[in-house]
């Protein structure tokens, strides 16, 4: 069973950082593009932060957070990241990866989501 778990949520000062990580665990034959959504309370779930499965991991990032946000992926540890810088109070969310990953049991990709970790940004 193909699992999404993320971790690295919490609260933190505006101005401050924060590193969110989702490890992709389970039989996995091949992990496609890998992204960061973020849903405030009241709000439609958005894109963060999206990068391909190539080598060279092409990124994409909504305009909210570029300059200030950094998503990588480990595809040795099955893992992506997302580095926020400069946090304001208008992150506060919960952040949820998502990716189109292709099991050992499977003959197509199949959409994952995680659970969600809460990011919560005070002035």
């Amino acid at each position: 069973q193909v699992r999404l778990v993320e971790s690295g949520g919490g609260l933190v000062q505006a101005g401050g950082s924060l590193r969110l990580s989702c490890a992709a665990s389970g039989s996995i034959l091949r992990i496609n593009a890998m992204v960061w959504y973020r849903q405030a309370p009241g709000k439609q779930r958005e894109l963060v932060a999206a990068i391909s499965s190539g080598g060279g991991g092409s990124t994409n990032y909504a305009d909210s957070v570029k300059g200030r946000f950094t998503i990588s992926r480990d595809n040795a540890k099955n893992t992506v990241y997302l580095q926020m810088n400069s946090l304001k109070p208008e992150d506060t969310a919960v952040y949820y990866c998502n990716a189109g990953i292709l099991s050992r049991t499977a003959t197509v990709s199949k959409n994952y989501w995680g659970q969600g970790t809460q990011v919560t940004v005070s002035s």
